[in-house]
């Protein structure tokens, strides 16, 4: 106000002063044009300089004068309003010392130690002061700063404004004073928490094997049995309050609001167990897979998100439920071992399909996993063979590293029928267009396959894999044949062959490599292996695999072996069974290899229901886990950005130490138990 009231008056002198200097040069004139006048020229100039002067004099006076009213009349209305604000205010240094509090602030906190709860905000705004301080320059006073306080019970949104204090510190630096305006948020939180609870959750139940349930069971118990899951279901549905539908045979839509989910993922969704408790002493075991989803900003969007999940549920073998919010997934369940599918109906529709996508494209990218194996490379083999049955050129896109292969990549090299076939990803670049088909083989996820950039450049993709399915699947793929059932990716690509409507006549090599993926992946045989694990190794056997030659390919050289008697030797028992070894050898480049043996190997040895064992590579450290079904070690290594199946899994974490990795494997594996108990 005194800087405009200062602008207007010098504005008035500057008019005031112009005039008179008119005034002053016609005097002059006048007096070059008659003499006379000098003598009453001077006087009038004279009056006229002392009388200005007099004037701005007394008008600076009226104007101090009046901006001295105006500013008492401001300070007694800024006083009487800060005591008497309905608002809680409070001016503190940041040294913790109380300035002054307003009759709100007293009134509405009576008894409370405020300053407990305020000392964070305090603390922050402090060191935020001290480093501008110490890099030359002064804290912004016009930002207010907002934070949110529970204190006791009701919430409050604070407003902070920062000015300076006449006080010093003792580093002779400025001190400065917060006014903290407390504005009362417990009504609005209320009622975004109601808004919150009442918004819309949509689930999908499905029971996993109804179609086993329909062929095994006879009527009278299949009717009973069918009824007694669906009261469970509904049972289950009517705690929440929620809207259940039957809208298949096998399957419910489920709709219930936000605030029973919290108590659901509490009870870890118990209707799993109930459902399974139900047949427990039955040859038909009954499973349930549910997916629930609060994400998206309509009913339908959630029902497509809960579809997107239960995808990944019934890709994880089922038996499980998953809740989909604030971006992530969790899962629930997920024990038991998943169960063959004898039918083959799938396999036939999927051949053919996978067939006529061969026979539009010009041609065909065929890609596994990073670090890949016989399984991969087995399987990529076979789709090569289905490729040139049809006609179109092929490659396996890959730069096999390590022992992982074995001998195989000798006899594969020697073989001069293969020459060209396997490609670097600079090599695929070359001849990719836009009817190039990519065929993934032995994993689903984006982060997983050897190339990545490969992967983005080609829109034409086909899936084959056997891992339980995780949230970083590929998604847009035009035939997926994903089945967690499988031993391997060899034994899917065994069946799409057998099955395909050309007849595909696979060579020795392909054959045994394709055995080899088989054989490798369920341990000669002993785990994972079902009537199809069987039926493709003996459509295999056809083509004259020589079993011997194809063990010899992975037997283990005397430095490898003695390097997994080592780890054994070095091996850490927790939780009674479970087993943990550490392989700190950075420098071998099979680390990875001989880290999976290990991990087999310890199974071997009584009483161990699992086995981790951590290596290091590349700057990753890496972890095989492995078991005999009593514990999930997807499950586990799932929480440290892995994955796999119940009995064989893997992770690869950044940015750890071997120690500070095992420290962290410990804690997941106590989670685990804990969630399961």
């Amino acid at each position: 106000m005194f800087e405009k009231s200062k602008e207007n008056l010098d504005k008035i002198n500057l008019k005031f002063n112009l005039y008179i200097l008119i005034i002053i040069v016609l005097c002059i004139l006048l007096c070059i044009y008659d003499s006379r006048f000098i003598i009453p020229s001077i006087l009038l100039c004279v009056f006229l300089i002392v009388y200005t002067i007099w004037m701005s004099d007394k008008r600076k006076i009226e104007i101090v004068n009046h901006i001295q009213e105006l500013t008492t009349d401001v300070n007694v209305a800024t006083r009487n309003n800060l005591i008497s604000s309905p608002i809680p205010l409070l001016l503190i240094e940041t040294d913790g010392a109380i300035i002054w509090k307003s009759k709100s602030f007293i009134d509405t906190f009576q008894g409370i130690d405020v300053i407990t709860y305020l000392n964070p905000i305090i603390k922050e705004i402090k060191l935020n002061i001290e480093k501008e301080q110490e890099n030359g320059k002064d804290f912004d006073k016009n930002k207010y700063i907002t934070k949110q306080f529970n204190i006791e019970g009701k919430f409050y949104k604070i407003y902070c404004g920062v000015s300076r204090s006449k006080k010093k510190d003792k580093r002779k630096q400025r001190e400065y004073q917060l006014t903290l305006y407390f504005i009362d948020d417990t009504k609005y939180n209320e009622l975004f928490d109601q808004y919150n609870n009442s918004k819309t959750c949509v689930g999908i139940a499905m029971i996993d094997n109804y179609e086993e349930l329909m062929q095994r069971a006879i009527p009278e118990e299949r009717a009973e049995l069918v009824t007694n899951v669906e009261k469970v279901i509904l049972d289950w549905a009517k705690e929440t309050g929620g809207l259940i539908v039957k809208t298949e045979r096998d399957r419910f839509l489920y709709i219930f609001e936000q605030q029973y989910l919290a108590n659901i993922e509490k009870e870890k969704v118990n209707v799993l167990d109930k459902v399974k408790n139900l047949t427990e002493n039955s040859n038909i075991r009954v499973t349930l897979s549910i997916a629930i989803s609060n994400e998206g900003d309509s009913n339908f969007q959630k029902y497509k998100s809960a579809l997107a999940g239960m995808d990944i549920v019934l890709g994880r073998g089922g038996d499980q439920a998953v809740i989909r919010k604030e971006g992530k997934y969790k899962f629930y369940g997920g024990n038991t071992v998943e169960q063959e599918k004898r039918t083959k109906v799938k396999a036939r529709t999927v051949a053919a399909s996978i067939a006529d996508v061969i026979r539009n494209s010009s041609n065909v990218m065929i890609m596994g996993h990073n670090h890949i194996d016989i399984d991969a490379i087995g399987s990529g083999l076979g789709m090569y063979r289905l490729a040139k049955t049809l006609e179109k050129d092929a490659y396996l896109v890959t730069e096999p590293k390590g022992k992982s292969l074995g001998k195989f990549l000798e006899v594969f090299r020697d073989n001069e029928e293969y020459n060209n076939v396997m490609i670097t990803e600079e090599e695929a670049e070359d001849i990719i267009n836009s009817e190039t088909l990519l065929i993934i083989v032995d994993t689903h996820k984006t982060d997983f396959v050897e190339f990545p950039d490969l992967l983005k450049k080609i829109e034409k993709k086909i899936v084959i894999d056997h891992h339980r399915k995780a949230p970083e699947a590929i998604t847009d793929v035009l035939v997926s044949f994903h089945e967690v059932y499988a031993s391997s990716a060899a034994e899917l690509v065994t069946e799409i062959i057998q099955y395909a409507a050309d007849d595909v006549k696979l060579t020795l090599l392909e054959a045994e490599s394709l055995y080899g993926g088989i054989m490798v992946d369920t341990k000669n045989f002993t785990f994972k292996t079902g009537v199809r694990t069987f039926e493709a190794a003996a459509y295999l056997r056809k083509f004259g695999v020589d079993i011997i030659k194809v063990k010899k390919w992975f037997q283990a050289d005397l430095e490898s072996y003695n390097a997994i008697a080592e780890i054994i030797r070095s091996v850490e028992i927790t939780n009674d069974t479970i087993a943990i070894a550490v392989y700190d050898n950075e420098e071998d480049e099979n680390a990875n290899l001989i880290c999976a043996k290990a991990a087999d190997e310890l199974l071997t040895i009584s009483n161990i229901t699992a086995s981790f064992v951590i290596g290091k590579m590349n700057e990753k450290v890496f972890i095989s886990g492995r078991s005999i079904g009593d514990i999930n070690v997807q499950i586990i290594l799932e929480k440290l950005g892995g994955g796999g199946h119940i009995t064989l899994a893997g992770a690869q974490i950044e940015g750890l130490t071997l120690e500070e990795a095992r420290d962290e494997l410990v804690i997941r594996i106590n989670e685990y138990l804990t969630e399961i108990e």
